[in-house]
């Protein structure tokens, strides 16, 4: 895959080109995660089946708040029914869930570091999978590790400034989420967006 970095654009620049993108779209944006973390949350607190449950829908669920925000970066209609996108491409997603919380847990239990490293690799698949449907699980992760060679320290450096905020979120009682998540996940798909313009093969 070839890449030309001439073209990647800084971090602070992605953050910028999404605070941009979320003018006049943070209520929906904040309205969007505010459900997403809801929903995931009740269903975890049913006895039982909380964490079956949890599971079957991760996957789908995450396609679909992808699927939100890359329509918000490339100024498409940024609305709520796209959260249910995921739903379409259910067991994909599914088992691209399953499957990346084995290998990343597998990995982790060499050391931190190797599972950091395997998270990061693999951080593009739902991106990927929800620009092609007709891929498999294991080709979504495959593609994803490819896509992110060369960019795995970039990433962790966007998630550890997006991770300082969460800390400093405590201040507001978290409230503060509120921002942080919407801002962090259009920065993602900008991240996403621009490595996949730089790179021929997705």
């Amino acid at each position: 895959m070839e890449n030309n970095n001439l073209s990647i654009k800084e971090n602070s620049e992605l953050r910028r080109d999404a605070r941009e993108q979320l003018r006049g779209n943070w209520l929906t944006a904040v309205l969007l995660c505010v459900i997403y973390t809801i929903v995931s949350g009740i269903l975890g607190q049913i006895p039982y089946l909380g964490y079956p449950l949890t599971m079957l829908i991760a996957g789908p669920f995450m396609l679909g708040l992808v699927s939100c925000f890359m329509h918000l970066v490339r100024h498409e209609p940024f609305m709520f029914e796209n959260l249910f996108d995921g739903f379409k491409k259910f067991v994909p997603a599914l088992l691209l869930q399953i499957i990346m919380s084995i290998f990343i847990f597998l990995w982790s239990l060499l050391l931190i570091v190797p599972g950091v490293i395997a998270a990061l690799s693999y951080s593009m698949s739902f991106y990927i999978l929800n620009d092609n449907s007709e891929m498999s699980a294991m080709e979504a992760l495959s593609a994803s590790k490819e896509m992110m060679m060369g960019y795995k320290s970039k990433l962790f450096m966007m998630m550890l400034l997006f991770a300082g905020l969460s800390i400093l979120s405590v201040i507001t009682c978290f409230i503060g989420m509120l921002w942080i998540t919407p801002y962090m996940q259009t920065s993602m798909a900008n991240f996403y967006q621009n490595l996949k313009e730089n790179q021929k093969t997705l």
